[in-house]
């Protein structure tokens, strides 16, 4: 969407605080976007049924939930749209949850709203498919469909978040080649986590999980140890 046909997109802003939380939905709409508001998990859970949001931003901290126990329900509702947490903890573990959980991204509290409406933007140019790229994508048995938003591997679905999702398609897209962190970091994320390379380690590790969690198939994905990371394709074992 854009602004001369409608909103930019939909958006679900969840927090507790009824300041923050009019603050955020006011300068959202103001930017360019529909916002729907909520004050807790419950109510949250209940505009995206009504809803349909394009992203939700999402606060840590939640009276009857926390954020990240918010987004695992959503995940197994089946619902993946990008997630932006807020926290007023700018520290790993909360970072490391977050991406365990399927999150896209953070902003820390006191946050601009300037950088808040850049993030949003971010995450949702790099969840969006190309249009102009082939819709689907394949090395050796494990397949990905732009259009329909599904990874397989021999023939079993397996659920990706929007950014992990991402990543597996730019790991793909160049296969046998090793890609470094700053590489993936610019392609995948289009900017650096203020040089927080540990987020591609982190996101590597939950998406070798998922990708090679079968211990009969030979592991895709590999680590060229100083260097970065790689697709490793049968014929180059």
């Amino acid at each position: 969407m854009n602004k001369s046909s409608g909103p930019e997109a939909r958006l679900l802003v969840v927090d507790d605080e009824p300041n923050i939380r009019e603050l955020l939905s006011t300068s959202l709409r103001f930017a360019g976007f529909e916002v729907v508001a909520a004050g807790n998990g419950r109510e949250a859970l209940a505009a995206v049924e009504k809803q349909a949001p394009d992203l939700a931003v999402l606060d840590v901290m939640l009276p009857d939930m926390d954020g990240f126990t918010l987004t695992r329900r959503l995940r197994a509702a089946g619902r993946h749209f990008p997630v932006v947490f807020l926290t007023a903890r700018d520290d790993t573990e909360d970072k490391v949850t977050g991406l365990t959980v399927g999150g896209d991204d953070y902003v820390t509290k006191p946050f601009s709203l300037d950088e808040v409406v850049a993030r949003i933007r971010a995450v949702l140019r790099r969840t969006q498919p190309l249009e102009d790229d082939d819709a689907v994508i394949r090395v050796d048995d494990l397949e990905l469909d732009d259009d329909a938003h599904e990874v397989r591997r021999g023939g079993v679905a397996i659920d990706l978040s929007p950014t992990e999702f991402k990543l597996l398609r730019y790991l793909m897209l160049n296969p046998n080649r090793v890609l470094s962190k700053a590489q993936i970091l610019d392609h995948v994320w289009e900017y650096d986590f203020n040089g927080d390379a540990s987020i591609v380690e982190s996101y590597i590790s939950y998406l070798r999980r998922k990708i090679d969690r079968n211990p009969d198939s030979p592991a895709l994905i590999q680590t060229k140890r100083g260097v970065g990371y790689l697709l490793r394709t049968a014929e180059k074992r």
